[in-house]
């Protein structure tokens, strides 16, 4: 849940950062619009009047063309007088001029239309370039949120089976105890029953530091609380040994098998009673060799390493129980296994 809270509060970042890019975005197409609509208007201001100066242009080149190239030396030799000559001399050159200028203007407007109409090019491809990063960032957005939601749907869905495994352990580990404490009661009473056969002293005990391994191999977890990697805890009423799944698992007493079944989150399980009251419990076996009311002596094959815990490797959940009561097996077994 804490790794799964982490990885939510990631994506929530990320999120954040995908609505301020798409708010960039959004405020860049505002301007890239409103850019468009001045140069649009601005070009067709410039439109309009290239006609109106082509059409005067036009009409003018009609003119010209229709007096001839010689019209300007006619005008000026037909002049009457000096003044009159530098006065029709003045007014071609203001007509020049005119037109001069004139060409121009229709130059100059038909240069800016070209670019205004290159900038509109290029202002529909920033527009559609936006558009296209705006839709990625709406998708890289819509796929956050729906990692976060399954993040958090997979989040309540494993505390949901986190918790109902941990009920399931608590019951099986209570349940255990019971059936233990049962058949100890049992053990008692026969003793009481008989007073006057001989007692018979606690096989484990006396065994304490020199008992053998019932399998070899690293310890997983240890006996007592234990907080695991994804912040659950646990406590076990014995140790998880490490071994291949179908490794031999050895009685570490001689004794009679009280159980030999499946016994819930322990899967298939052993139960043996040992002289003295005391029990050996041995879980998570792939296979049992034996069976209930057996009499099975020290180092016989029980039967095989299994799973029965999904989030843990294969292994043998081993527990003593001497009088009934759970202890620490490493206090009993050899220093190496």
């Amino acid at each position: 849940m804490h790794d799964l809270s982490e990885e939510v509060e990631t994506l929530d970042r990320e999120a954040d950062v995908t609505a301020r890019v798409m708010h960039s975005l959004d405020a860049q197409l505002d301007a890239i619009s409103s850019e468009v609509g001045t140069t649009t208007s601005d070009l067709v201001r410039a439109q309009d009047e290239i006609t109106v100066k082509q059409s005067t242009l036009r009409r003018r080149l009609v003119d010209i063309d229709k007096r001839g190239p010689l019209f300007s030396f006619e005008v000026l030799l037909s002049a009457r007088s000096f003044g009159e000559l530098l006065a029709r001399y003045k007014y071609l050159h203001l007509l020049a001029v005119r037109d001069q200028t004139l060409v121009h203007r229709v130059e100059d407007l038909r240069n800016q239309i070209n670019h205004q109409r290159a900038n509109l090019v290029r202002f529909q491809e920033s527009i559609k370039l936006n558009l296209d990063e705006k839709a990625e960032e709406e998708d890289r957005l819509k796929t956050l949120r729906l990692e976060q939601s399954r993040s958090l749907a997979t989040a309540k869905r494993r505390a949901q089976d986190t918790d109902a495994r941990l009920q399931a352990i608590s019951r099986d580990e209570s349940r255990l105890t019971n059936v233990i404490a049962s058949l100890e009661s049992q053990r008692l009473r026969a003793e009481r029953s008989s007073p006057s056969a001989p007692r018979v002293a606690s096989t484990i005990r006396k065994s304490a530091g020199t008992m053998d391994w019932p399998v070899q191999g690293p310890i997983i977890y240890s006996f007592g609380r234990v907080v695991n990697p994804n912040n659950t805890t646990v406590r076990w009423n014995g140790i998880g040994i490490k071994a291949a799944s179908g490794t031999e698992v050895h009685a570490v007493a001689a004794g009679k098998v009280l159980v030999a079944d499946q016994f819930g989150t322990y899967g298939l399980t052993v139960i043996v009673q040992h002289p003295g009251g005391d029990y050996s419990v041995y879980g998570s076996l792939s296979k049992i060799t034996t069976q209930k009311d057996a009499v099975v002596t020290k180092g016989q094959v029980i039967g095989y390493v299994g799973t029965a815990d999904p989030d843990l490797p294969a292994h043998l959940h081993f527990e003593l129980r001497p009088q009934g009561h759970a202890v620490d097996p490493m206090d009993f077994l050899r220093a190496t296994p």
